[in-house]
């Protein structure tokens, strides 16, 4: 369609009009919930096209792959065009894109590899054990969360625990080494390349010459940074400072007020909703008007005002997840819905088992999202490590990667002489590992040649086996067994046998999906190659959407974000769920960004909305009475169902009941007018 502006008055509200129109200067988009976000933006880039501005001057980022390509969809379906020279990115993509090209300014090789948490984990660990650190004294969540704070200027070394300094000079070394940059150096390195070498800032600013940043409000010090260096005038950011829930991720809502200092800034704020009824809504703004720190706006809708908000108290969380299903059974009967139009929010991941335990139980199908994906468990990357090794001996990051997986005495002393080697013979570490087992003055001793050896033989003998013929899954299994890969996880988790069986079954479904791929009639050639290449190819965050069509959703409600479902349920309500008691401790008892969070789960539901709140709950070994969620009576009272847990009835009450109902029935009906 051509976006002339009669199309985009009459396709968009006054406020989204001005908002897409207006595309010269810097420009704040305050969108609340359901107010057509990413419909403004697309329509927005759209007609920057259809004005005449050439594609590659344009730049948006976002936070996933996700929202990028449902943008780049939408502009391609508004525009008709093919967008091969329009940027549409996150802002970790993108910063691998400037690093491609420079990174060799800063020392590194471009063929840099990028470790995510599991790879950072095994550095910190790796480097604990070379500095002789306690594992006691290692909490490694923790000290992951120190760096990164360290690295992107949150924290700095005065501030900070100054014990893990050291760890934190070797596990930079240790990056260094391997070629290899984290997650945080994907935003760090770009603002060092751009501020010491400020030709390729040039190069960047004369490219981009508008630019767009979607969810404004989870932008953290250093993405506002990025972006701040790159735009010069024409600058438009979208976002809501009632949803910024990502501030243990670095996300500083503080950057609205850092742009209307920055910047000469128009402001334009969409508050009709699309998406909610009109009480869900005022639930909503009756929740987040009791927050201080906030730019005030009112949410409205043209959708009526729909049903009550219920909120019920079951005893307990096996009553509040048999409550869930068989509510769904009952909502999907009567209001003839699909499974999929069902939304399940949890406050913590420990939530989950009784719920997924009641839809077994009742045959609901369901999905959970918001953990850890299945290809990102450490001992499935571990197994996928050695067959990428097997598959291509030159893959140097996973060749690290389980060198000494499981331990046989090759440590970090013994990877400095690979990696001498490599640099002396401008090699791959593997062409370096058969020089130092081969040569005659090899620097490495008989003890350091024989452990590699035996480590070679490994990769080469099922290197044969693997590459030919069929029975892929067999051979992997075999492989796993001859590394003895159990007996590692037993030595690693020592104090947890649940963890061993709990990995051991994750590398169980990995064989049992690769035979399953192997056998599929339509798979032509079910190679080594062909199987490496499929799983490079299922994305980090994008889940395969087709299998969770026609079933509920549960997750966290982080992991909500951005969605939304006809009905949606809240477990857990109570005190210290949400708001989360350690979020409360943290922050010095301030609950503004928890009640922001209960303000996202409100705003997900469109027809209707149940919330539950348990009057009792286990922790550890104990079951504690519950409070319920100051929240809850922050929602206006009028919008509000409360249901007590139903009580079984006697024996003599029901008959009395029914008793009861036959009289009304015998009655005589009074005649309607």
């Amino acid at each position: 369609m051509s976006l002339d502006l009669e199309t985009l008055k009459n396709e968009l509200n006054p406020e989204q009009y001005r908002a897409v129109t207006t595309t010269d200067g810097a420009i704040l988009i305050i969108a609340g919930a359901g107010s057509g976000k990413t419909r403004v933006i697309t329509f927005r880039i759209a007609h920057m096209l259809d004005i005449g501005i050439p594609q590659s001057q344009i730049l948006a980022l976002t936070f996933t792959n996700k929202a990028a390509k449902e943008m780049s969809d939408r502009i391609k379906d508004l525009t008709q065009r093919k967008l091969q020279n329009l940027t549409v990115s996150t802002f970790h993509a993108f910063g691998v894109r400037i690093l491609r090209q420079d990174i060799e300014k800063l020392g590194w090789r471009e063929n840099f590899s990028i470790y995510d948490e599991t790879d950072r984990t095994a550095l910190i660990k790796e480097c604990g054990r070379e500095l002789n650190f306690s594992p006691d004294a290692m909490d490694i969540y923790k000290i992951s969360q120190l760096f990164s704070n360290i690295k992107t200027g949150r924290k700095n070394w005065e501030t900070a625990n100054d014990m893990y300094r050291q760890l934190y000079e070797c596990y930079q070394e240790g990056l260094k080494l391997y070629n290899a940059v984290d997650f945080d150096d994907l935003i760090v390195l770009p603002i060092k390349l751009f501020r010491e070498h400020p030709e390729v800032l040039a190069r960047y600013r004369e490219r981009y010459k508008y630019i767009m940043v979607d969810e404004f409000q989870d932008t953290s010090h250093q993405q506002y940074e990025l972006m701040h260096l790159l735009a010069d005038k024409n600058v438009a950011v979208v976002g809501d400072d009632d949803q910024s829930i990502y501030s243990w991720r670095g996300a500083d809502y503080q950057n609205i007020v850092n742009f209307e200092h920055d910047f000469s800034v128009t402001e334009i704020r969409l508050e009709q909703n699309y998406r909610s009824s009109n009480t869900i809504l005022e639930a909503a703004n009756g929740v987040i008007s009791h927050n201080t720190n906030r730019k005030d706006k009112k949410l409205w809708s043209g959708n009526g005002d729909g049903k009550p908000i219920e909120i019920f108290m079951p005893e307990n969380e096996t009553a509040e997840a048999d409550f869930i299903a068989e509510s769904i059974q009952g909502i999907a009967m009567e209001e003839h819905r699909k499974y999929d139009e069902f939304g399940v929010l949890i406050r913590a991941n420990t939530q989950s088992r009784f719920i997924e335990e009641a839809f077994l139980e009742n045959n609901i199908p369901y999905t959970m999202s918001g953990g850890t994906s299945f290809f990102e468990r450490k001992e499935i990357k571990d197994v996928i490590s050695y067959l990428r090794v097997i598959a291509n001996h030159d893959d140097d990051i996973n060749l690290l990667r389980i060198i000494n997986t499981p331990r046989r005495g090759i440590g970090r002393a013994a990877i400095q002489a690979i990696n001498d080697e490599a640099e002396a013979l401008q090699s791959t570490l593997w062409t370096a590992i058969q020089s130092l087992i081969k040569a005659e003055s090899s620097p490495a001793s008989e003890a350091l040649k024989e452990d590699l050896e035996a480590f070679a033989e490994i990769i080469e003998g099922h290197r044969q086996k693997l590459l030919s013929g069929r029975g892929l899954s067999k051979k992997v299994r075999e492989l796993i067994e001859e590394i003895d890969y159990k007996a590692y996880l037993v030595s690693e988790y020592s104090k947890s046998e649940k963890a061993v069986q709990f990995k051991m079954k994750n590398i169980e479904y990995l064989l049992n999906s690769m035979e399953m791929w192997e056998n599929d009639p339509d798979n032509a050639n079910p190679s080594l190659f062909n199987y490496l290449n499929r799983i490079t190819l299922m994305s980090r965050d994008d889940g395969d959407d087709e299998n969770d069509k026609g079933k509920v959703s549960l997750m966290t409600i982080h992991a909500s974000k951005g969605l939304e479902f006809p009905v949606v349920f809240i477990a857990g309500a109570e005190e210290g769920l949400i708001p989360h008691q350690r979020s409360v401790d943290e922050n010095g008892g301030d609950v503004e960004e928890e009640r922001r969070l209960f303000y996202v789960a409100i705003t997900r539901a469109r027809d209707k909305l149940l919330i539950s709140s348990c009057m009792k709950r286990r922790k550890m070994q104990a079951v504690m009475e519950c409070t319920p969620s100051r929240f809850l009576d922050e929602i206006p009272a009028n919008l509000v169902e409360y249901h007590e847990p139903q009580k079984e009835l006697s024996a003599e009450k029901t008959r009395d009941i029914l008793a009861d109902m036959l009289k009304q029935f015998a009655k005589p009906q009074a005649p309607t007018a």
